[in-house]
């Protein structure tokens, strides 16, 4: 019984007094997991009894016949990638891994060291390890114990977290302990916590009587001013004011915190073992995945003898007969152990584990810890290492091992180029702040080439382009490297490449894209199949795109099963302007959702942006405002701001084609704010794109050419411009109502000359649309035809609701008045449906000329129920924060829901608000009351 748990580390039952209540909380979650899954984090001081508390747990799970998984982080293994999730998982190796998929299988035996292969991502093994925990639930019920999870190493704690959110309706329960106000990897944000409180006065003065019932009063008295409710504190204190420990004690200032004192006592306990016990306890305290037999033997070959027992009677460790690994029985043994040794006898302890494990990155990091003086062996160990961990999702983990690598490289150059690539890990994953230190560094390290290699000069272009730089000062440092590059490193030259492409996108124009092609042909056949791919159907794609159309098709059917969240937004990258992002939505998620678990950043802001791409041709236009928040806080929370515009960008978009002018206008101002300043002409052409749509939702037809011309003249598709595709029926459409028939068909006859209607069937779409537009009247009816029968047509709906428009207002001129009714009447419902006011306006205005009456767009639909919400908040004179707050949304979706609510009540401020709710509502009541 939970309640009885025997005989603790106090050795008594009374372990558990004063914990009535979180006794009755622990076992009433054990019965909820056990039954359907769930996660409890217990939180507290250190000594308060967490892991007195999570041992008695374990105790009555495994007593109710549950499979137990224990692991306790280690504040000298956090920088050892899966080393906690090893613990987890170590007793499941040789039996039930057989229950996985291969993939999961392979993925989890190579994260955890005991297999070969390509590095997994860790999404997958998040994944294996959550499959394997249900699979094994079905039998029988399990129970993840986690004890100082505050120091479990950031790989494990990402998949640990993931696991924890995930549990309902398996069967498996995840328990685990941190101390309070500790920072962490394991982000345990929304998991059910428990916070656990000192002993009560009553509840101290019991524990301590029944463990010390000789003990004097005034030594009582000090124990219980001292400990103030610590139950660790109760048991140890008594023997240092009594015993040899006083010294110890009385030497600490009185304001020293009590876990600080509660280490000394541990000290003094260590400091009286014979030495092979310290050594024994030495080596357990580096490196928790080490055999007891090992451990042993290697005491014992050192002279030592039986160096278990004095450490086990000192009631500094126990064995955990399950794994035969030793257990520290509290973390503040683990860190006294590890403050008593010396620097030499930590170096020794590193050298032998080093030749205990069979990690090669395990064995890397230790060989690490134990190495003084530069060599290169093991820096190039260290180096491998960091490849392997930085496949499995841990960035963290290989800028750690790449830096520690750098330090012991004997050259200059190699030390640089080392922290060089650290850093370049640093930006690849948004941490901007820990790359700019490591770039400088990597300078310090070798002045004489000032950290030239290309891994330098291609972090030093990503962040003078997140900062206040011009695009050209990057494009140009950056070109200079790879021209006058020495190195024979065709991994560093595709980097830099795939940088450089970036640097040319924001630069705009085909001469910045002149030094990209002449790098890729030196590299010739040794180009990489995603950077060929990207090299045709991105920076030019109305002349290169389409040969690689079916590899396109092939790389993205491949995203199925891939892990890198890297070549997933590459790839990404390649399909952007062929419309092929609706394949790639899974893999873009997942990067999301990656990134939401701890991963990385930078990949994760690159597929908001793509599913924003996706979602705006699609029609999916309030899922954009929520995209693009999360993109902004990201970029926010970790200064990476290079592709904030984007966001701004699609939000001024979807505001155009709803009419609002003013939060078009304001996210227009935003994405110029960043552009203009560091030149980067060909961000401003996408800011044409957006003030285009906005002057055609305002019948502005002049602006909108003029935005049209101004990213690729009529007649013409500017070379390595291709958002020119995006507005080539904008152009074509101003043109015509600007009387620019002659630019309208120059414009329809280079679409055709290019046969851009090949490269994707949107854009198909997009070409007959605009050539039935620019046509007389007698040939334009077959083009608007083709253009809807294009298959598929249905997945752009704006865009074909606006071609169903352009023939409707067509066939009226051409005196068909039913025919012209079926296309407006499927134009309107699209309008509407999709909130596109202006144009809605506009179809009932043909609709009407065609002799149907429709509503007057003011009347257009009522208010959703979560519209009229908001609005009734915004008119008692909340702000959009403070709705926000209410409702759990952020301010921008509350302000984007507030744009569709003014047009549909016929209102343009909020001081209307409550004057047209009212009105609103009084027919609404008249019909109520005639029913």
């Amino acid at each position: 019984m939970l309640s009885d748990p025997g005989p603790r580390r106090g050795g008594i039952g009374a372990a558990l007094v004063g914990r009535g209540e979180d006794v009755e909380l622990i076992r009433s979650f054990l019965a909820r997991a056990a039954a359907d899954g769930g996660a409890l984090l217990l939180v507290g001081e250190p000594g308060v009894g967490k892991s007195v508390l999570v041992d008695a747990a374990v105790e009555a799970a495994s007593a109710a016949g549950t499979l137990v998984l224990c692991a306790g982080g280690a504040e000298f293994e956090a920088d050892v990638s899966f080393s906690g999730l090893n613990q987890v998982l170590f007793p499941l190796l040789e039996e039930e891994f057989d229950r996985l998929t291969d993939g999961h299988r392979v993925a989890l035996s190579v994260a955890l060291g005991y297999g070969e292969g390509p590095p997994p991502d860790r999404l997958v093994v998040s994944n294996a390890t959550l499959g394997l925990l249900r699979a094994i639930s079905v039998d029988r019920p399990v129970l993840l114990v986690v004890d100082d999870v505050h120091w479990m190493d950031r790989a494990s704690a990402g998949v640990l977290a993931f696991v924890a959110r995930r549990l309902a309706g398996s069967r498996v329960g995840f328990l685990a302990a941190s101390r309070t106000g500790m920072e962490s990897f394991f982000e345990g944000a929304g998991l059910p916590e428990h916070e656990l409180q000192p002993l009560d006065g009553d509840a101290a003065m019991t524990l301590l009587e029944a463990r010390f019932p000789a003990l004097g009063v005034k030594v009582r008295r000090r124990v219980l001013a001292e400990a103030r409710g610590n139950p660790l504190a109760l048991l140890e204190l008594p023997a240092a004011l009594t015993g040899p420990q006083r010294a110890a004690l009385r030497a600490l200032p009185a304001v020293l915190p009590l876990s600080r004192r509660l280490q000394t006592l541990f000290l003094s306990r260590i400091s009286e073992l014979p030495e092979a016990s310290r050594q024994l306890l030495l080596l357990a305290a580096l490196d928790t995945t080490v055999d007891l037999r090992v451990l042993q033997a290697a005491v014992t070959e050192r002279g030592g003898s039986d160096p278990l027992a004095a450490a086990e009677r000192a009631q500094l460790l126990q064995v955990d007969e399950s794994t035969g690994r030793l257990t520290f029985r509290h973390s503040l043994t683990r860190s006294a152990v590890v403050e008593l040794s010396t620097t030499d006898q930590r170096r020794r302890a590193h050298l032998a584990l080093a030749e205990m494990v069979d990690q090669p990155e395990r064995r890397a990091w230790h060989l690490g810890e134990a190495t003084i003086e530069p060599d290169e062996r093991v820096a190039g160990l260290l180096e491998e290492a960091a490849h392997r961990i930085g496949g499995r999702g841990d960035p963290a983990g290989a800028i750690a091992a790449l830096t520690r690598a750098a330090h012991l490289s004997p050259l200059r150059s190699e030390r640089s180029r080392r922290l060089a690539v650290a850093a370049f890990v640093g930006v690849e994953t948004g941490e901007m702040g820990t790359a700019s230190q490591l770039l400088r560094d990597a300078r310090r390290a070798d002045p004489a080439h000032g950290g030239g290699s290309l891994y330098a000069a291609a972090t030093a272009a990503y962040l003078l382009s997140n900062g206040d730089n011009d695009i050209e000062a990057a494009h140009r440092l950056l070109v200079g490297a790879i021209e006058n590059r020495t190195e024979s490193d065709d991994d560093a030259l595709v980097e830099a490449l795939w940088t450089l492409s970036l640097m040319c996108w924001f630069g705009g124009g085909a001469e910045k894209w002149d030094p990209y092609h002449a790098a890729l042909a030196e590299l010739g056949t040794r180009v990489p199949p995603l950077l060929a791919l990207l090299t045709a159907t991105f920076p030019d794609p109305v002349r290169t795109a389409a040969p690689a159309l079916d590899q396109l098709t092939t790389t993205i059917s491949s995203l199925r099963d891939e892990i890198d969240p890297t070549r997933i937004v590459r790839t990404c990258n390649a399909a952007v302007f062929m419309d092929r992002l609706a394949g790639c939505r899974d893999p873009l998620w997942r990067v999301v959702r990656h990134a939401r678990e701890g991963g990385p950043l930078a990949p994760a802001v690159s597929a908001l942006i793509y599913l924003c791409v996706d979602d705006f041709i699609t029609g999916r236009w309030d899922e954009i405002g929520q995209l693009a928040d999360e993109g902004l806080e990201m970029g926010d929370a970790h200064g990476y701001h290079h592709f904030e515009w984007p966001f701004h960008y699609h939000q001024a978009l979807v505001a155009a084609v709803r009419g609002d002018q003013e939060t078009s206008r304001i996210q227009i101002d935003e994405a110029l704010r960043w552009a203009t300043p560091r030149g980067a002409r060909g961000i401003e052409l996408y800011i044409h794109h957006a003030q285009g749509l906005a002057a055609l939702a305002r019948n502005d037809f002049e602006d909108a050419y003029r935005h049209a011309v101004a990213i690729s003249p009529a007649g013409v598709f500017a070379s390595h411009v291709p958002v020119a595709l995006w507005v080539m029926m904008d152009l074509v459409e101003a043109a015509v109502r600007t009387d620019r028939r002659a630019e309208a068909a120059a414009h329809v006859a280079a679409m055709h000359d290019a046969d851009i209607a090949a490269l994707s069937p949107r854009l198909a779409l997009l070409v007959a649309g605009a050539t039935a537009i620019a046509a007389d009247d007698d040939d334009a009816a077959v083009s608007f035809e083709r253009g809807l029968a294009v298959p598929g047509s249905d997945r752009w709906p704006f865009e074909v609701a606006r071609v169903r428009l352009a023939f409707g207002e067509h066939l009226r001129r051409a005196r068909a008045p039913g025919a012209a009714r079926v296309q407006l009447a499927a134009a309107l419902e699209t309008f509407d449906r999709l909130g596109a006011r202006p144009w809605a306006a506009r179809a009932g205005h043909e609709l009407r000329a065609a002799g149907l009456s429709t509503a007057q767009p003011s009347d257009v639909g009522d208010l959703t129920p979560q519209e009229r919400e908001i609005a009734v908040l915004a008119a008692a004179g909340l702000s959009n924060k403070e709705i926000g707050q209410q409702l759990f949304l952020s301010h921008r979706t509350v302000g984007a829901h507030l744009y569709r609510v003014f047009p549909k009540l016929g209102i343009t401020s909020r001081a209307a608000l409550r004057d047209a709710l009212a009105a609103q509502a009084v027919p609404r009541r008249r019909e109520r009351l005639s029913r």
